[in-house]
Order: structure tokens, then C-alpha cells, then sequence
């Protein structure tokens, strides 16, 4: 059974709270990534992507400069242990319509895995059809 640790990055790109929009948005360009967690003393606070900085900020007419990361992400974000089995991390991303799960153990961030990550295994093909049916993250 392969877990969760075996596939997930570690060292995900990650940015404080009250980091700036447009400084969040350099951080992607800059790492070539899509995503970048919100963290504070190893604690994750959310998870933001390029869609939430275009959808979120820009479409709403925010000035960037006067929003933070933490005020771009939506809700909690859902979470895998590293202990956890591949299949189980497919599942909650099918579940909750996510193409990304911070990793976390014992409270502190540790990694991230993708739904790239599963791209080698039997789940990939489960995990793209529940997306390509889930409503609209708007």
C-alpha cells in the first residue's frame, strides 16, 4: 500500500499570513507553482492558489496591494496525514473537489500532495472525473 508520503512534495513553497497579494502572486511566478500555503510558526492557515489570487482578488476589483494571503483563501482547508494511504487522499480529494491536500502530522505542515502526484497511480483517472463534475469554485 503506498502512502501519502511516499508521493507528496516536501518544502512546499509557503508564505505568512499578512504577505501581499502582489507578493504572493511573485512568489508563484518566481517558484513556477500554482499554490502556496499560509503558515505561521509551522501551523497552516490555508492554502492559496493562482485561481483564488484571479478569482478572489482581481475579478472582485480588490486593490492587491491592500490584500493579504490569508484573505484570499477559502475556508479551512481540507488535510491528509502522511500516514494516510494514497487511496484515502484521492478519495478526500474527490470528496471535497481539491486538486491539493497540505500534509500535515501532529499539527505542523510537512508537505503537499497533488493531484500531478497521482498522476502514476490507479486513482488519478477517479480523482479528474469527480473534479470535471464538481460545481464551480467561484
Amino acid at each position: 500500500m503506498q502512502l501519502v508520503r511516499d508521493l507528496m512534495s516536501t518544502g512546499p513553497i509557503t508564505v505568512p499570513p499578512y504577505t501581499s497579494i502582489t507578493s504572493v502572486a511573485s512568489c508563484m511566478r518566481d517558484a513556477n507553482v500554482g499554490c502556496v500555503l499560509i503558515t505561521s510558526e509551522g501551523a497552516l492557515h490555508g492554502i492559496l492558489t493562482d485561481r483564488d489570487v484571479t478569482v478572489r482578488i482581481a475579478a472582485e476589483g480588490t486593490i492587491a496591494g491592500a490584500a493579504t494571503a490569508l484573505s484570499a483563501v477559502s475556508g479551512v482547508p481540507v488535510t491528509v496525514a502522511s500516514d494516510v494511504s494514497v487511496c484515502e487522499a484521492a478519495c478526500l480529494m474527490m470528496a471535497h473537489s481539491v486538486r491539493r491536500l497540505p500534509v500535515v502530522d501532529e499539527g505542523c505542515l510537512v508537505g503537499l500532495i497533488t493531484l500531478g502526484d497521482l498522476a502514476s497511480t490507479a486513482h488519478a483517472q477517479e480523482v479528474l472525473v469527480a473534479l470535471s463534475r464538481a460545481k464551480p469554485n467561484h
